[in-house]
């Protein structure tokens, strides 16, 4: 592949957005072209990001230098296995979200595609340029349609989410920004193919580069940098919280990994700060978890825990890590939105997620309750699900660098994890609701009547079900999970790459530079 194709996974995304909004400045109420063009647009990114998964295979890294000028001058895209593997899980989860979004029906604005779109092309741009400016800029362009993302659909409490995410991202943008002119200043350059290892040699260096990852430790959502993440992503639409697990937070994850794999070189200096918070992470998202009583603000808090286990690779600096960590990401991205899926189910059918006014689903909803337990048991990592092969790796990784306070927290965890979601299934899917009346013991969980008083949201239901059509994006989702477990070859494969890649980042620099 030729590094001036690298364009297209943002021009793409870009032109259909514009066109889609054009089609209805001109004609109003046109929706069902959004419903093809969309996804159509996401596809095209995803076939783009497979065929750049098999040029990188090998170890090439295509490299685009816009406008021409010479190297350390020009706005450069690069690609390789690390960055296609990200553009290649995004893309799918927007190819997924998409026909979510229209099932519960949150794509009625003729805004919502546009704007979807918009945030694909700036995560594509921001995990295939290699200019630290322009990540901030490719980061702005997806906060952008994120904050009317968030708002989208009202009421006081979806707009109280949206001005505490924006408030945070609008900070967090202004460290970042100010960040990146700090290392401007002292190292004469935002090419990160020019910066690397300058933090090893250069004490400014080090401290500039360290704000720019205070920003994104922000975007990342990691302690004690993450509260705004469960206040806001559990209060937006069921589709939205979906599409922006597996998108906002990646890429700062994506950016701290490549950052500090160039810049820092991987150096052990710094490595038991980030494994500190790394741990820290992990343990404080996993009791939030357990704390809360409601399906959203449980998965929510499990977001937090996993980035701390995405950043435990990247703490151990090895290609064993790395690779564990590429293939955790992978799943979990999946996973998750499948999980948040299913909650926004729960929520748009029965109108709460609430522990206490649910329960019984399991005989309603039988292919709604294995599609989030097969999830459920993918995020806790029992075997032979994907979510075992991620986390023996980083157990294994870390076994063999002799952090073996990292292995006993990454079990201990993941037990944590396990105990949250049999409380989210008993609550949900096992248990009777909590308002049902069982002095007769005749009554089926879940199926008490409205003239029993107190009738839960699932007893007033009894004449529906949710549409299967609704749950084919999870399921697809969860049946990938599995795939990935059974058959995780080729995931490991391109981890495997993409991990040894980020330990030693000597091609992807020299391609970057053109030395």
């Amino acid at each position: 592949m030729t590094g001036g194709l690298l364009v297209l996974p943002v021009a793409g995304p870009l032109l259909v957005a514009g066109l889609l909004a054009l089609v209805h400045h001109l004609w109003p109420h046109t929706t069902r072209l959004d419903r093809v063009a969309g996804p159509a647009a996401a596809g095209g990114v995803l076939v783009f990001a497979g065929s750049l998964l098999a040029a990188t295979s090998d170890g090439a890294v295509p490299v685009l230098q816009l406008g021409g000028w010479q190297p350390g001058i020009a706005i450069v895209f690069a690609a390789d296995t690390f960055s296609a593997v990200m553009l290649a899980v995004t893309s799918l989860l927007v190819l997924v979200s998409l026909p979510f979004a229209a099932a519960l029906g949150e794509d009625e604005d003729p805004a919502f595609v546009p704007l979807v779109l918009v945030l694909l092309a700036g995560v594509s741009g921001a995990v295939l340029t290699a200019d630290l400016f322009n990540l901030f800029v490719f980061i702005e362009v997806m906060l952008v349609p994120s904050y009317l993302l968030f708002a989208a659909g009202g009421g006081a409490e979806r707009l109280a989410a949206a001005r505490l995410y924006v408030s945070i991202s609008l900070m967090a943008s202004t460290v970042l920004l100010a960040g990146v002119g700090l290392l401007y200043g002292v190292a004469g350059t935002v090419n990160l193919g020019e910066l690397a290892g300058a933090a090893e040699s250069s004490p400014a260096v080090g401290f500039a580069g360290a704000v720019v990852l205070l920003a994104l430790g922000v975007k990342s959502a990691v302690v004690p940098l993450h509260g705004w993440l469960p206040q806001t992503y559990s209060r937006t639409g069921p589709a939205v919280a979906a599409l922006f697990s597996g998108l906002l937070t990646k890429v700062g994850v994506y950016a701290v990994i490549r950052l500090y794999s160039v810049v820092y070189g991987g150096t052990p200096r710094y490595l038991w700060v980030i494994m500190a918070v790394a741990l820290l992470t992990m343990v404080v998202g996993v009791l939030g978890a357990v704390g809360e009583h409601a399906m959203r603000p449980v998965l929510t808090f499990h977001m937090v825990s996993q980035i701390g286990y995405v950043f435990v690779g990247l703490a151990l600096s090895t290609a064993a890590g790395l690779s564990a960590t590429v293939f955790f990401l992978v799943q979990y991205v999946l996973v998750k939105t499948a999980l948040l899926m299913c909650a926004g189910v729960v929520e748009h059918r029965y109108g709460t997620g609430d522990l206490d006014r649910l329960g019984g689903l399991v005989r309603r909803e039988p292919l709604l309750a294995g599609v989030f337990a097969v999830s459920a048991l993918t995020l806790a990592g029992i075997p032979p699900l994907s979510g075992f092969v991620a986390k023996l790796g980083l157990a294994s990784a870390a076994a063999a660098a002799g952090q073996y306070l990292a292995v006993a927290l990454l079990v201990g965890v993941s037990l944590l994890t396990l105990l949250s979601m049999v409380k989210l299934w008993n609550g949900v899917f096992w248990e009777p609701p909590a308002e049902q009346p069982g002095a007769d013991g005749d009554a089926e969980p879940g199926e008490a009547s409205a003239a029993d008083g107190g009738a839960s949201p699932v007893a007033s239901a009894l004449g529906s079900r949710v549409r299967p059509l609704v749950l084919a994006p999870p399921l697809f989702l969860a049946a990938a999970a599995v795939v990935l477990g059974l058959w995780a070859e080729p995931l490991l494969s391109f981890s495997t790459v993409a991990g040894a890649d980020l330990a030693d980042p000597a091609a992807w620099v020299a391609a970057v530079t053109g030395r």
